[in-house]
């Protein structure tokens, strides 16, 4: 039995798409929800999964094949595997189970954790799960237990979401529970804010944090400051999540990351997941939170795999850092996608300098676990903050304050900051690689401030 891989829709209007690269060669095994292309239109990317399991058959488009009609096959999958397969499969298995005990690990390590996280961490599913099939089993967890969460945004039902976050939930839901609004970020926010003002309990997922722009005024001035401003007698519960920061060529107005934003603002709560694992923890505790919460997925993550705990209640708690690699000899603070980057660089100082990084993810930016920062400056006496927002006014900016003012005396150099370039975002992708920060930029802060030539 065959099985067709069509060219998804970006949006409603769309009627073609580009074919920009191949995760896959004809052979191949894959699994549902595999990812196994990327396409673009002019406006925006994404990854295209398997639908089913089964073995590549046939690529029927070349990368870089532009103008493919939407609905098209692209790709075809054969259910069947041949008989002199079946040892080749069971042999990849085992390898892969091997493999898979490295895959991320560095990642799902964590700080002095409390015991229900230890406890969840020998729970750990078999098979990895990618960044948006951890955060959708989580909504749908949480919807299970507690018939006051819904979902709402452009898109979110039907269409299944813009990144296929919400894939499947309105076939379990219905229609009544996630909403498909109009394009006005505006008005559907506002419902949700005054929805959560009633004891319901939202989650509203913007196509992209560049559009929670339009709805300022009710997540700031409505959401953030009610329970101050009402004396404690109105909470507002809502989780407010999306894509955050730089895609793939969407240029200046669909790549700004907002973390600095929304992390200045009293009221809020900003959470910013860096793998499966923390993202299933952090979002169930931010659902489960009564105050509002902004959630940052990162869109380049949505294909990051890692392992997930198996316990349905099991949770990070917001303000919580995780040391994601120890090391004696330097500090690095960062967050979201550029902790793939910092651990990296780690890694290369390690093993060219003999340079032992230690490595901080944040998780949340509001509250700041500065505790977790002073303990390892005391340590290493040497700190870099990495992050993909702009320097000035950053959260590099006020760790910096944070630590020269408590742990002065323990800094053997000065705090560098590596952020993004002080411009709008270009659209080439050449200039998008030097707007960005790279391994490079966060290996040659390191070697700054340990005073290595």
């Amino acid at each position: 039995m065959n099985t067709k891989i069509l060219m998804p829709a970006l949006s409603p209007t769309m009627t073609e798409g580009n074919l920009t690269k191949w995760l896959v060669k004809v052979g191949q095994k894959v699994k549902a929800g595999d990812i196994i292309a990327e396409i673009e239109t002019d406006k925006a990317t994404m990854e295209v999964e398997a639908v089913d399991e089964g073995n590549v058959e046939k690529l029927l488009f070349s990368e870089g094949a532009k103008n493919i009609l939407v609905n098209s096959p692209i790709a075809i999958l054969t259910n069947e595997i041949k008989e002199d397969d079946k040892k080749i499969v069971k042999e990849k298995k085992v390898l892969e189970k091997v493999e898979k005990k490295e895959e991320f690990k560095s990642n799902i390590s964590s700080k002095k954790i409390s015991s229900e996280l230890k406890n969840n961490q020998k729970n750990l599913s078999e098979d990895t799960v990618t960044m948006r099939q951890a955060i959708r089993d989580t909504i749908a967890e949480e919807m299970r237990k507690d018939k006051n969460i819904f979902v709402l945004g452009e898109e979110v039902a039907q269409y299944q979401g813009a990144y296929r976050v919400t894939q499947g939930l309105l076939d379990e839901f219905s229609h009544k529970r996630i909403i498909d609004t109009p394009i006005s970020e505006q008005g559907f926010t506002g419902f949700a804010v005054g929805s959560a003002f009633r004891g319901l309990r939202p989650i509203v997922e913007f196509m992209t944090f560049n559009f929670s722009m339009q709805a300022i005024d009710q997540i700031i001035n409505s959401a953030a400051k009610i329970l101050y401003m009402s004396g404690g007698q109105i909470n507002c519960p809502i989780v407010f999540r999306g894509p955050n920061g730089a895609a793939t060529q969407v240029a200046a107005q669909h790549s700004q990351d907002f973390s600095s934003w929304y992390a200045h603002c009293p009221g809020l709560k900003v959470i910013t997941p860096s793998t499966p694992f923390n993202a299933k923890g952090l979002l169930r505790s931010a659902i489960r939170d009564d105050n509002p919460v902004i959630f940052l997925e990162n869109e380049i993550l949505y294909g990051l795999k890692g392992k997930v705990s198996e316990n349905t209640d099991f949770t990070i708690p917001l303000g919580e850092a995780s040391i994601s690699r120890k090391g004696k000899d330097a500090t690095i603070v960062t967050y979201s996608i550029m902790l793939q980057k910092s651990l990296e660089a780690a890694n290369h100082l390690k093993n060219n300098f003999e340079l032992d990084v230690e490595v901080i993810d944040l998780q949340s930016l509001r509250p700041l676990d500065t505790k977790t920062i002073i303990e390892s400056v005391k340590k290493t006496n040497r700190l870099v903050t990495v992050e993909e927002s702009w320097p000035f006014g950053s959260i590099g900016s006020e760790i910096s304050n944070i630590v020269q003012r408590e742990v002065f005396d323990y800094l053997d150099s000065p705090v560098i900051k590596v952020n993004s370039a002080d411009v709008p975002m270009p659209y080439s992708s050449f200039l998008e690689n030097l707007y960005l920060p790279q391994t490079e930029d966060i290996v040659n802060a390191l070697k700054e401030v340990c005073y290595i030539q």
